[in-house]
Formats: C-alpha cells, structure tokens, sequence
C-alpha cells in the first residue's frame, strides 16, 4: 500500500483508502506522509482520532455523515456534512425510478448492442449534420483543416475534428 501511494502520489493518481479498524499497524507514519489529506468519519476513540487526522475531534462527530476533513494546506481540521442516504431510502428511490418507466417503453436490448459492437460499428454514431456543408466546402475551396472549419462553422475543435475525419474518408478520397 505504500509503495502504491508512493507511486500515486508522484504521478497525481488519486487513490481514497479506508479501513474499518484504523491503527498505527496499518496507518503508518509513511503512508500518512503519502496521503497528505485525509476525512474521518465517527471514531470510537481519540487514539483513533489521532492515528487518522494526528489530531482529536473524530470521537465526538455524531456519525451519519459527519466527518473532519484535514485539507493538506490547513492545519486545522474542518467538519463537513456528508449526504447520508440510508437503504431504505435507496429502495425508496429504485422503486419509484422503476415505476416511471412509460406503458410500452422497449428496455435495453444488450444482445443487439453486443452484436453492433462486435461488428465493429459504433453505437450511437450518426451522421453529422453540417457534414453536407463540408463537403461542399470542400469540393469549392479545395482544401480543409481543422481550425479552417472551426473559424468558419464556429464550431469547437472535437466537433471539426470529427468532420474532417469523415471528411478525408468519404470525400477527399
């Protein structure tokens, strides 16, 4: 775990642990050097406190959410309230998402998909509608690029992108 925090933090990966039990056994000083900021939740004691936030506090939250955050710039802690949402709530919730499904609405096909993505089309491709506009751009200027149809279409550069990528396959070629 430490040797991996190590190489998270060199590269700006972020990595979120959490252990039930926290102790100096399993937190060492070397991986609380690796993991500059760190959230408790409600602790039973104040060593558990101290061996996550290396200051008290924790012990005293009221749980369901509440929790200290130790920002790596801050050297004091700061509570926050985390949304709480409890599991019969969550079924509450699927239930009534289930229920606003309309009479008669086709649900997901994955057979379909499978075989769409195995045949090597892209599902939820379609054709662009400026596309048209390009080739004709094309065919009276003779040439394109991709800040060319950006400037003209004021369009963003993924969108122009795209175009000129079915551009050169359908009609340049």
């Amino acid at each position: 775990l430490c040797r991996l925090a190590q190489l998270a933090r060199a590269t700006d990966i972020h990595l979120i642990v959490a252990t039930q039990r926290p102790s100096v056994d399993v937190i060492t000083g070397l991986i609380k050097a690796n993991f500059p900021t760190r959230i408790s939740f409600a602790v039973t004691s104040q060593i558990d406190s101290r061996t996550i936030l290396d200051t008290v506090g924790a012990e005293k939250l009221l749980g369901r959410g509440d929790m200290l955050y130790m920002p790596t710039e801050a050297a004091k802690s700061k509570r926050l309230q985390g949304v709480f949402v409890s599991d019969p709530e969550i079924q509450k919730l699927v239930y009534f998402w289930g229920n606003q499904r309309r009479p008669g609405a086709s649900l997901i096909n994955f057979d379909e998909v499978d075989e769409l993505t195995s045949s090597g089309q892209r599902v939820g491709a379609f054709e662009d509608p400026l596309l048209e506009e390009v080739r004709q751009m094309a065919k009276e200027h003779g040439h394109l690029s991709t800040s060319f149809l950006q400037r003209r279409l004021r369009i963003g550069y993924p969108r122009a992108a795209r175009l000129m990528d079915r551009t050169d396959k359908t009609t340049l070629l």
